[in-house]
């Protein structure tokens, strides 16, 4: 899953995992930090280096320091078979895990500590092996599954259990036994993961002033402390973090519209993000790598490699960036959970097969590219579909 760097701080090892201890199983949750660790964007940290006439050595420091890695690979087993597909490189499949700890500068935004740490917030990223698409799979937290046996730091068993939420996984086990239940419940091997905090997210959108929203009626949650009034501008601190949380006042108050209007909110920042308006700002980028690397734990440790994925993404272009959700119901056996639909199985074959994901499996598709005040797609015509604006209605979105 990761890649071996080695010891001399230039060098880049080729693909392959750490070779193994043939003793005791590593305790992979207290790995430490690496020098040689992630830029989301490594080119543009050169090219800043000489702008400001910083050495690239000190923005490898700097943000290695920030980085939390950590390799899962040894808490993974029975792990699914990489397919071969055609193209110049290989397909990849990152697990984006949004932790919800109020431990860490930043993280304590209503006073609720010393309750662990959840996940409500997990997307699949793929990345096409030509690099021509790209697209998140969101699954919904409330999602009943079959959780598999995981692995502890220790080496230990977390016992499985059946017809639980899809986000116990990270609360008994972390992120490698959201991991581990991915995999088994999908047949897709992961390549890397990220795991993103409060904190971090907030002082993302912050270093690019800011994501456009279009809230089409006042939000007004005091028992989470959250007020934000209605309109279409751009969110940041505070404001955007509640945005992005806010559940029980804002559309039909599920975790499942909660789920759609994150989505939407990526996709704008991730417009934001390719623009030229940021590209061409310093402070922004600088600000920009300085924020995600300070908040994520990760198994990336290439720099190298991370450049090539940030850089593949730029290339894409907006409108082939997109958006869905696993294909659901609310569960016969309990109404305030999921279930997967077998359409959810023809999703999951798309991204073995490095398939691009069409609107016939997936109809209602949010893009890098789509207005944020209708959802109108770029370049589009025609007035959305009354199953459409409902479903924007119902996440809390402008239709």
């Amino acid at each position: 899953m990761s890649l071996e760097s080695d010891p001399a701080p230039d060098v880049i090892s080729s693909e392959g995992s750490a070779t193994p201890v043939p003793s005791a199983p590593k305790r992979r949750g207290r790995g430490k930090k690496r020098y040689k660790v992630l830029t989301v964007v490594t080119a543009c940290v050169v090219t800043l280096g000489l702008v400001l006439g910083l050495g690239a050595t000190y923005f490898y420091r700097h943000l290695g320091d920030n980085i939390d890695y950590q390799d899962y690979d040894d808490q993974l087993t029975a792990r699914p078979a990489k397919k071969e597909v055609a193209g110049p490189q290989e397909p990849m499949n990152i697990l984006v895990m949004g932790s919800d700890t109020r431990d860490g500068a930043g993280n304590n935004i209503d006073g609720l500590t010393g309750d662990g740490e959840r996940s409500d917030t997990t997307i699949m990223f793929h990345l096409s092996a030509d690099r021509t698409f790209a697209y998140g799979i969101s699954i919904p937290r409330d999602s009943l599954v079959d959780r598999p046996d995981c692995t502890d730091e220790d080496g230990d068993t977390i016992p499985g259990e059946d017809d639980v939420m899809w986000n116990e996984a990270f609360a008994v086990g972390g992120p490698a036994c959201t991991m581990q239940q991915f995999e088994q419940l999908t047949g897709i091997r992961l390549d890397n993961y990220v795991k993103v905090d409060f904190n971090g997210f907030r002082d993302m959108v912050d270093a690019i002033d800011g994501v456009q929203v279009c809230i089409p009626e006042a939000i007004e949650d005091p028992d989470h402390g959250i007020s934000i009034p209605a309109g279409t501008r751009e969110v940041r601190g505070n404001e955007a973090l509640n945005y992005v949380r806010a559940r029980y006042t804002l559309g039909d108050g599920s975790d499942l519209g909660r789920v759609k209007r994150q989505q939407a909110f990526i996709a704008a920042m991730a417009s934001k993000l390719l623009s030229a308006g940021t590209l061409t700002r310093v402070d922004r980028v600088v600000g920009f790598l300085d924020a995600a690397t300070s908040s994520l734990q990760t198994d990336f440790e290439s720099p190298i490699q991370m450049a090539k994925v940030g850089n593949s993404f730029k290339d894409i272009g907006a409108d082939k960036i997109k958006f869905v959700t696993v294909p659901w119901q609310y569960s016969p056996v309990d109404p305030n959970r999921v279930a997967w639909l077998p359409e959810a199985d023809a999703l999951w074959a798309k991204v073995l097969d490095d398939q691009p994901v069409t609107n016939k499996l997936i109809p209602d598709v949010i893009t890098a590219a789509d207005d944020v005040t209708s959802g109108a797609k770029a370049g589009g015509s025609g007035t959305p579909t009354s199953d459409k604006v409902a479903a924007r209605e119902s996440a809390g979105l402008c239709a």
